[in-house]
């Protein structure tokens, strides 16, 4: 619109002023639990706002590679019969050409939409307008395991992954509902399909088995001893999961937890079992507790009628470290949440990880070491009552009072809308966030810990700051290899190599120096978790998918997987096509009538699957624009206007039974909303939205643009409704309004319309792309647009006729010479100069110019013949492009898994019998063709070509060498004190070995001839009696390492709890025997080797046995030479760890 009324007193009065307007800024956003909740519409208690799952998550930088799931590798759903209102599939060069321009509403398809001499391109598209690349099988990363294919957010209502681990044959999730997991021999067996029995966003994973529904799953632990998987749950509670679930049973039914108690008041936020067994748990406030093993197995063992009593068993027996560290109100650890617990088994240490805190405790005696900071410096702290508030009150304060200077009285009108804004923006964000830290957060929290091979911990921030530190809390070194703010968000080991997942969706892999192996981009989403199982990788992404990664990437059965994999193409390609509606009206403030309404959405939505509809100026107000740049500063948007109008359009499209509203977003006058086809609506998801504004110092929505962004069979479109700068002269303003609208869109996860309290779902605010990265200018990184596989912009565009006056245009529209006056389009000439719309297409436009109208009257007659007379023009506009490279048409360009998206334009037209605005509101109809892939085929193909492939299978061969290496001795005999030394030695001469030591179980003997029953601790951990260092490290070629194995008395206070000795039934006058198992692999290989060591303590010199007399004093070392005779023990077994 041309801004009539009080924008053009704006513009004229006060230009001068527009440049001092400075922008809103957008507030950080509190961290939440649940990952569905904004699917629910829950409100937070402390503030109102717009409510995202994955908030806690921070924004990733921009991606050296493609980011998109879909690009490479895309998810599809089989069709049930009549599920789709889908056409058998067409090439579209040949439906182009089959549609004749009256069938296509009297206009013929443009470039992109077919050729024509009156259709027009924005340039080659080049930079961050070119057209993403797309292939059968992505070229920039390891060749991958889709486990489970990303699903439709939409489908995980209650149900979002959180975090993963890994058996020796299983790979478990913790979800919003309890646990699942998936068995390594069936990883590559195809999904159940659409019509299978499991749920939506399912269908295409592989085979799995659920438990019965519980709270929320924050944390898992593995206990390999005891065949148990720990899961700690948003309701405090602790369940053990057996891992022998009958297949057959589970298929049918929900599997139940086993024992399950109350550990905490608040959510299990970490767990972990310590070198001796014990299981330690973190929650809230910085608390920490212990549950010693007896009592744990005591509890296992009892009967499924007991259960009440188990709980209360373990229950009693709670060590609380925190109450221990605490003296006279004074507390020695941080009181902020427990953010990972890391066992270290090499020297019976346990870290806790808080924000900004590390604590340091020995596993055996469960004293506190050290507490330090993240800068490694050594803290003597006092934990006192938070005055965080405090500083919350200034602003309230300095507001308080304020007075209207007579010098403002004054003021032109846009000063005074500027203050009127400013304020009341303000004022709202004071009462948002009075009493909270919400917009303060230190960027070197830490997020992540883990422990490397050589014994070193590293932890990784949320700037993406990666710090290195050595057993004893020092700090070694940091990096930042990303030299980005993206935050790490998890680790894992294997072998020598360390895995580092990153919130921008990046996996690094490191040596254990810290230098740089391999990176890619594995996911569009953050990385939540890593996991090594049975020669894989496994990430999760936050929005659900699960992929493997090879442990040998990077090497050449990479090259060789692609290969086979793109030769197969054809098997799991899958094509399918449906039509789009685009409507867009400036409707000038205005109501429409219903038939109107009809006219120009109803009447033509019968044949189309998705309708996507763009308003502007719903309501330009001073006062509403006001109050929708306060909300706008909060998270909140929408108005009863924008409600009003949504309501009607789902009345003419028929809501409810045939059209189902999926999203919207409203900035101020600008409203755009999608519409989804029920029976295509399983095939439509991840809708997330986004908005910026363009007007006042690009901070107010009166000019702007909002955006929806979904995923459609696996492909990523973008639909963008803009309102830009008004007036004949502002071409230049209005270049840099799309410019500025491309480069700073950013999509987030809005609700769903029904939760909406406001017109449209929320979404994030309009922060812009630099202010998500803090990384400087939102040029250096790449548009969230670019990465689309098809983005239409259409609306206002306000581009004007040039070279021509009121009369010509006048006489050139009667006479519907439109060739002659498209050669007087601002915009076609932009476009064609490559200076707006860059690589974007225009259909053929056939239909009279839709500005500017007098209200309420018909015809062409209609146009404006007021005082000013304005010039006819095509300001309402659709502008599109697709994944055809340059100008390509659908002859040229086939539909296919390296074009997945080809469209073309079958109707656009505007509807000039509705005169309810100055504007004729305009449609735009796209018969649209998708490739994509079949994720269940392409993995059965993936695992067959591993299994069948002879080069693949020799290459493997070679891989599962593992270095031979030996041992002293296979037998220890100890008595109080003593001390021996287990020498282990690799006898290679080019690889290095990582080794690690555990208990396989113990036996107690009260006479000679008794029989051994070996019992394993929580995750193999060592008896009490027992010291064992190191446990765990690497050994260099030809080297050897020294163990020591030494006999601990123990009996401390910290053993009773309730008056009960914790280790009661082991003091008895019974010898014990542990089984110590020696497990050794190459730095990278994928088998390893194991040797066995019985470790006997004899209470007396007479139970001694003949071949351990090599057992000396405390403090003085055995003979080597004793200890292993006249050969060293050989590998006794080993275990293959192959894809």
């Amino acid at each position: 619109m041309d801004g009539g009324g009080n924008e053009n007193k704006i513009e004229d009065e006060d230009k001068q002023a527009l440049a001092a307007l400075s922008s809103v800024p957008s507030p950080h956003r509190a961290k939440v639990h649940s990952y569905s909740q904004q699917l629910r519409g829950e409100k937070k208690p402390y503030r109102q706002g717009r409510k995202h799952s994955l908030d806690g998550i921070p924004a990733g930088g921009s991606r050296p590679l493609s980011s998109s799931d879909d690009d490479f590798s895309n998810y599809s759903l089989d069709e049930e019969e009549g599920a789709l209102d889908l056409k058998p599939f067409t090439p579209l060069g040949e439906f182009v050409a089959a549609v004749s321009p009256a069938a296509a509403g009297s206009s013929s398809p443009g470039p992109g939409g077919g050729s024509g001499s009156g259709s027009v391109s924005g340039g080659k598209g080049e930079a961050i307008f070119k057209v993403p690349t797309r292939a059968a099988v992505h070229p920039g990363r390891p060749p991958c395991l889709e486990l489970r294919p990303h699903p439709l957010r939409e489908t995980q209502v209650g149900k979002f992954l959180r975090n993963i681990a890994c058996t020796e044959t299983q790979l478990w999730a913790g979800q919003e509902s309890g646990v699942r997991f998936w068995r390594f021999d069936r990883i590559y067996d195809p999904g159940c399909g659409l019509g299978g029995k499991v749920r939506r966003g399912d269908e295409d994973a592989a085979p799995f088995q659920e438990s019965a529904s519980t709270s929320p799953t924050f944390c898992l632990m593995v206990d390999a001893a005891n065949g148990l998987v720990w899961s700690g749950h948003k309701d405090g509670k602790i369940r053990s999961w057996k891992t022998d679930v009958d297949a057959g049973a589970a298929a049918n039914a929900p599997f139940k937890e086993g024992l399950s108690w109350q550990a905490h008041k608040g959510p299990v936020l970490s767990m972990v079992m310590s070198s001796y067994g014990d299981l330690w748990s973190g929650s809230e406030g910085g608390v920490i507790k212990i549950w010693p093993w007896e009592s744990i197995e005591k509890s296992l063992s009892l009967k499924s009628e007991e259960k009440r009593m188990a709980a209360l068993l373990v229950e009693r027996s709670a060590i609380d470290l925190r109450s221990q560290v605490t003296v006279n109100g004074n507390c020695s650890i941080s009181s902020s949440d427990i953010k990972c617990l890391l066992s270290d088994n090499i020297r019976a240490k346990l870290w806790c990880a808080q924000s900004m805190t590390f604590s340091l405790w020995d596993a055996r005696t469960k004293e506190l070491l050290r507490v330090f900071n993240i800068d490694g410096q050594t803290e003597n702290r006092v934990d006192g009552g938070d005055a965080a508030a405090a500083p919350a009150e200034k602003p309230a304060k300095e507001g308080k009072g304020k007075s209207v200077n007579k010098k403002e009285k004054g003021q032109g009108f846009l000063q005074r809308s500027r203050n009127a804004i400013m304020g009341a923006a303000d004022a709202v964000r004071r009462v948002a966030t009075r009493g909270t830290n919400a917009f303060v957060e230190d960027p070197k929290k830490t997020e992540a810990i883990v422990m490397t091979a050589d014994g070193m911990v590293w932890s990784g921030c949320t700037n993406g700051l990666i710090i290195q530190w050595d057993g004893n809390g020092n700090r070694v070194q940091d990096f930042n290899l990303l030299n980005k703010n993206t935050a790490v968000q998890c680790f894992c080991t294997f072998g020598a190599r360390i895995y580092v997942g990153y919130a921008s969706g990046i996996i690094q892999m490191l040596d254990l120096e810290g230098h740089l192996l391999q990176m890619w981009v594995a996911h569009s989403n953050p990385v939540l978790k890593l996991a090594v199982g049975k020669g894989y990788i496994y990430s999760l992404a936050s929005h659900g998918g699960i992929r493997g990664w090879s442990t040998l990437s990077p090497s050449p059965i990479d090259q060789i997987l692609r290969s086979e994999l793109a030769g197969k193409e054809a098997t799991y390609t899958r094509k399918d096509q449906f039509r789009v509606l685009i409507g867009t009206w400036n409707v000038g403030q205005g109501r429409p009538s219903q038939e109107a309404m009809m006219s120009w959405l109803g009447s033509t939505a019968g044949d189309v699957g998705i309708v996507v509809v763009g308003l502007q100026e719903v309501d330009m107000g001073a006062g509403f624009l006001a109050m929708s740049a306060a909300k706008e500063t909060v998270g909140l948007e929408g108005s009863a206007i924008g409600q009003w109008w949504l309501d009607n359009i789902g009345r003419a499209l028929g809501e409810g039974s045939v059209f189902e509203r999926m999203g919207s977003r409203q900035l101020a006058g600008l409203l755009v909303s999608l519409w989804v086809r029920k029976n295509m609506r399983q095939h439509v998801g991840d809708v997330d939205a986004g908005a910026v504004p363009c007007g006042f110092g690009r901070a107010i929505g009166n000019k702007g643009g909002v955006g929806l962004r979904i995923r459609v069979r696996d492909r990523i479109m973008c639909f963008v409704n803009c309102h830009l700068a008004a007036h004949l002269e502002a071409v230049n303003r209005r270049n840099a309004d799309f410019d500025h609208i491309y480069r700073n869109m950013v999509f987030g996860k809005p609700t769903i319309p029904n939760a909406a309290v406001a017109a449209g779902v929320s979404s994030s605010s309009h922060t812009l792309k630099s202010d998500n990265n803090n990384n400087g200018s939102s040029e250096d990184t790449k548009p969230e647009l670019s990465d689309a596989d098809m983005v239409v912009f259409f609306g206002d565009f306000n581009y004007r006729l040039f070279g021509i006056s009121y009369d010509e245009a006048r006489d050139f529209v009667s006479q519907r010479s439109f060739d002659w006056l498209r050669e007087r389009d601002q915009l076609r000439a932009e476009m064609k100069a490559g200076r707006v719309f860059q690589g974007m297409h225009e259909a053929i436009i056939t239909f009279p110019p839709t500005y500017k109208f007098e209200r309420n009257v018909p015809g062409l007659g209609g146009y404006d013949s007021g005082e000013k007379k304005r010039i006819p023009a095509w300001c309402d506009r659709v502008i599109f492009r697709d994944t055809r490279p340059g100008s390509s048409t659908p002859s040229q360009c086939e539909c296919s898994l390296e074009c997945p998206v080809v469209s073309a334009v079958i109707q656009y037209e505007a509807v000039m019998d509705v005169t309810e605005s100055d504007h004729k509101p305009v449609r735009c109809k796209f018969h649209i063709q998708v490739a994509h892939t079949d994720r269940s085929v392409r993995r059965q193909e993936f695992g067959e070509i591993l299994r069948t492939n002879e080069k693949i299978q020799s290459l493997l061969e070679e891989c599962r060498v593992v270095p031979e290496t030996a041992v002293s001795t296979n037998s220890i005999a100890l008595q109080n004190q003593d001390t021996a030394i287990l020498r282990i030695t690799n006898k290679s001469a080019a690889d290095k070995v990582v080794f690690r030591i555990y208990c396989e179980g113990q036996a107690n003997f009260k006479d000679e001839g008794d029989e051994a029953e070996y019992r394993a601790r929580g995750n193999h951990g060592f008896p009490r009696w027992l010291e064992v260092t190191p446990a765990a490290g690497i050994i260099k070629p030809d080297n050897s390492i020294e163990v020591s194995v030494h006999h601990e008395e123990f009996h401390t206070l910290e053993d009773l709890v309730d008056g009960i000795p914790q280790n009661w039934w082991c003091e008895d006058t019974r010898d014990k025997e542990v089984i110590l198992v020696v497990v050794v692999q190459g730095s990278g290989s994928t088998e390893v080797a194991t040797h066995r060591v019985h470790v006997r303590h004899c209470l007396s010199a007479k139970t001694l046995r003949a071949d351990s007399k090599s057992g000396s004093r405390r403090g003085q070392k055995s003979d080597p030479k004793q200890q292993s005779g006249s050969s060293d023990a050989t590998d006794d077994s080993r275990s293959s760890q192959k894809p």
